[in-house]
């Protein structure tokens, strides 16, 4: 199997009129979400709960497969997990902050 990545920008063009439509619908879904975050006592845990969800089941596409219940058993803060394929997860997990952090950062700094 071969492939390769193109390079960006694609020379195609993406913004077409079925995608355009969508967007009125992720922008109404977001604001939603938006006015429901700015309730939840500690929005971190939306947001934890979120990155966990993604990890888990972007673990699954390699073939790393664990349920809800071995992750929210596991002790992060411990390092005391219920399985490698949970300490995998919580693995990814924390790439996924590390680079949320640097694209913030980098952010800021360009502003």
């Amino acid at each position: 199997m071969n492939y390769s990545i193109p390079l960006l920008p694609l020379p195609m063009d993406l913004e077409t009129k079925p995608v355009l439509k969508k967007l009125t619908g992720v922008h109404r879904a977001l604001a939603e979400l938006k006015g429901v975050t700015g309730i939840i006592p500690n929005e971190n845990i939306l947001i934890n709960t979120l990155s966990l969800q993604e990890a888990k089941d972007s673990s699954a596409i390699e073939n790393i497969i664990t349920t809800h219940d071995e992750l929210y058993k596991s002790d992060v803060f411990a390092k005391q997990f219920t399985t490698s394929a949970s300490k995998e997860v919580y693995s990814y997990v924390s790439a996924l902050n590390i680079g949320y952090k640097e694209v913030k950062k980098k952010r800021a700094s360009h502003q």
